[in-house]
């Protein structure tokens, strides 16, 4: 039997049913790990081993994860705990006065909150290199980033030093770092999920969403933490599904639907191989494989550093060096205020894409890049809404590399947004997607065998049928452990 840290949430919570264990010990077993291995990782930012110790002492087993201890990525709000959202900013200037609604709920399901995780800062990455704070690492290879921006949330899953973790995504964050760790990565439909408590980047798009070591614990997350929320405008009054109800009902009978954009030239033999093998191991189960096209793909990255740094320039407008956080020494006058802190408390991926959103909203230029922006999301959001018509799922890769080096694209931000070229469409429209392991690279002498991921896509509160989709072919392809 897998230690406790090394173990899923269904097989703790039979444990923990039968008297076996106690949630006190699954948290000492991840705190003994934490110490032992998130040095050379460095998945978390912060964590309370008393906090969690106390709610450990009071869990409620009789709830859906009951005893459960769950890590947060450092932008979602816990209460008496530092939200620094991996900036220097926000780092030793904040401490949350109130739970984010996931955290809320989560509690309510009898879930612990676990430690604070890294994240590239403000959620504005793929690697997690953008975070100020600290180096996470790929628990597959040291050498190579964990992607991002849920680097931290990923990293501590994949690695065991957590049971599993919340992430966000805003166009890609969950699904990208889940498919370079090798574990489960849900971002569920615009609405499905309240954001209040999440510290916001790009409004229209973030969603909140669970990493896990498998489909059946994506599923009990996100049936604890879904439903309407007054405090959150955008927020659907939809209630959840019971998304486990149908979860081992295979595909048989399921159209998913194959987008010739989405094997584009250039994207890795192996991982080409790979989800072309994941694809035919859904047909063998029964779901018809039919080819479909998404023809506004190839304007979805140009769309999203569009839309979303426009959104952020207006969302970070907030950390000005008065109200809270970073503020500079011996300021000269209100504007030297603002400009100093807003330089030394950002980052410079944050302050690129920042003056990039005020560029694209300045006069002049908001009809020639905005509008037209938003214009193009319209399309790309009637490609989903034609597809959808025809097919009940859309398979792909999730990313068209494994794991790549730290500094490999750092120097290149146009290289690295392409990281997110098929992740980013499905904020755009709104809909759920689930990236899933479904195979390795092989070793080589410069690297050890990486994690390759394949996506499912699903309509907006499509989730029941995706995980139901994505369980099926967890199944079929039984994800082994790392060759070496």
């Amino acid at each position: 039997m897998a230690p406790l840290h090394a173990s899923d949430i269904s097989t703790l919570r039979l444990r923990l049913a039968s008297g076996e264990i106690s949630p006190q010990d699954i948290v000492q077993s991840l705190h003994q790990e934490i110490a032992s291995r998130d040095a050379e990782i460095g998945g978390y930012l912060h964590f309370n081993l008393e906090a969690a110790l106390e709610a450990a002492s009071k869990a409620d087993l009789s709830l859906p994860l009951g005893g459960i201890p769950i890590a947060i990525k450092d932008n979602i709000n816990v209460a008496g705990q530092p939200t620094t959202c991996a900036s220097k900013i926000l780092a030793g200037h904040y401490t949350s006065p109130y739970d984010a609604t996931v955290v809320t709920r989560l509690r309510a399901a009898g879930a612990i909150p676990f430690g604070k995780t890294n994240m590239d800062e403000f959620a504005m990455g793929s690697s997690t290199e953008n975070s100020t704070l600290k180096v996470t690492r790929n628990p597959r290879d040291l050498g190579r980033v964990p992607g991002g921006s849920s680097g931290g949330s990923a990293a501590v899953v994949a690695a065991d030093l957590a049971i599993a973790a919340l992430g966000s995504d805003t166009g890609g964050s969950i699904r990208q770092p889940a498919s370079l760790c090798g574990c489960v990565g849900l971002k569920p439909s615009y609405g499905r999920v309240s954001r209040y408590g999440l510290v916001a980047y790009a409004s229209s798009l973030d969603q909140i969403g669970p990493l896990t070591k498998n489909v059946t614990d994506a599923a009990l997350i996100l049936q604890a933490i879904s439903g309407g929320d007054d405090r959150d405008s955008t927020s659907l009054p939809d209630p959840a599904p019971d998304f486990s109800k149908e979860l081992n009902h295979g595909v048989k009978g399921m159209k998913i639907g194959l987008p010739k954009e989405y094997f584009v030239d250039g994207m890795d033999p192996e991982v080409r191989a790979s989800v072309e093998r994941g694809v035919q191991l859904l047909a063998d189960q029964g779901a018809e494989i039919i080819p479909i096209s998404m023809p506004h793909t190839e304007y979805a990255v140009a769309t999203y550093y569009i839309i979303a740094t426009a959104e952020a320039s207006a969302n970070l407008a907030r950390f000005d060096g008065v109200r809270f956080g970073h503020r500079c020494a011996d300021p000269q006058n209100m504007i030297d205020l603002y400009s100093r802190s807003r330089a030394e408390g950002f980052g410079p991926e944050v302050q690129r894409r920042i003056i990039l959103g005020t560029y694209v909203l300045s006069a002049g230029f908001y009809d020639a890049f905005y509008l037209k922006g938003q214009k193009v999301r319209n399309l790309i959001q009637q490609d989903f809404a034609k597809a959808f018509s025809q097919v009940d799922l859309i398979v792909g890769p999730t990313c068209p590399s494994p794991a790549f080096k730290f500094g490999e694209k750092s120097s290149d931000p146009l290289t690295m947004y392409l990281e997110d070229i098929f992740t980013i469409a499905a904020n755009l429209a709104g809909v759920c997607g689930i990236s899933l392991p479904c195979g390795w690279t092989a070793s080589q002498t410069e690297r050890l065998a990486l994690p390759i991921g394949l996506q499912l896509l699903g309509p907006s509160l499509g989730e029941a049928r995706l995980l139901r989709a994505a369980r099926a072919c967890e199944q079929a392809i039984a994800f082994p452990a790392q060759p070496r």
